[in-house]
């Protein structure tokens, strides 16, 4: 194929065609190796939780003396702590469990351990909207717990209601800083799940939040489907240059079939006898 029968593949237009198409596959490949990190990252988290979970439980005061300033090293851990419930409650709001939308229940306890003056916020549970909480018992509890960081506000996130001088009642994350403000005593720096305890939870109590699904999500399919998109996307523009380039084809061929044929020259031109005339008439025999 000659370079003149490609020359239209430099026409701004097509230029523009090319742009788009190399410019959606680089996206297209970006977005499959996102998947792939994130995949990455899902299990790196999986083996995180499994390897913390399997460790045995140990006093929350003494996980936090062993974390010192790297939190991080604990969440996932089990914790056992042993206290007294404040009746206060605390609606973490638009939560969701088992398909149902309602509200966790946080409830701050007084540990009573070699720290007595230690209140560790507990997230006891999912409550369906349209039920009532009932409020945490009034007696010592021993508390089988999950530990968990605390959330704050990201930039462009909403912001709690701002009730003056009177305690929140509803929030819309666990952020500890914003809630040691109406707890007495040393609030914990991290806050827990609850996953059993002793006097066990009756049944109208809020149900316990599962621990986090272990698996790999969508990431590998998703990864796969955007580099067959790519693929595609690549044999479209083959098909669509090899389809424009027959057009051309067939249209000069039709062109050449249909014009007229040009006289040659260069051909001798037949001559007959020709007969003249003077202007004088030849008389005709009588």
């Amino acid at each position: 194929m000659s370079g003149s029968n490609l020359a239209f593949l430099l026409r701004p237009k097509w230029i523009a065609f090319h742009v788009l198409v190399f410019g959606s596959i680089a996206l297209m490949i970006w977005l499959a190796f996102w998947q792939l990190d994130r995949l990455a990252e899902r299990r790196d988290f999986n083996d995180l939780v499994t390897e913390q979970v399997e460790l045995p439980p140990e006093p929350l005061e003494q996980l936090l003396e062993e974390a010192g300033d790297d939190l991080e090293s604990i969440e996932w851990r089990q914790a056992l702590v042993t206290g007294t419930y404040l009746p206060d409650q605390i609606l973490w709001f638009n939560r969701s469990q088992d398909g149902l939308a309602g509200d966790n229940v946080l409830s701050a306890l007084i540990a009573d351990g070699d720290r007595p003056d230690l209140t560790v916020v507990v997230n006891r549970g999912f409550v369906p909207l349209g039920f009532e909480s009932p409020a945490p018992p009034t007696v010592e509890v021993q508390l089988l717990t999950r530990v968990r960081l605390p959330q704050e506000r990201q930039r462009g996130g909403l912001t709690d209601a701002n009730t003056g001088d009177e305690p929140l009642t509803e929030v819309r994350r666990i952020d500890l800083d914003q809630l040691s403000g109406q707890l007495p005593g040393d609030v914990a720096p991290v806050y827990v799940d609850l996953i059993d305890a002793i006097p066990a939870p009756g049944p109208n109590d809020p149900a316990p939040v599962p621990p986090p699904t272990l698996n790999e999500g969508p990431h590998l399919s998703y990864a796969v489907q955007w580099m067959i998109f790519a693929v595609c996307v690549l044999i479209g523009w083959v098909l669509a240059i090899r389809r424009s380039i027959r057009s051309r084809q067939r249209a000069a061929l039709t062109a050449e079939a249909t014009a007229p044929a040009s006289p040659d020259f260069d051909q001798p031109t037949a001559v007959g006898p020709a007969s003249s005339t003077t202007g004088t008439d030849v008389p005709s025999p009588r």
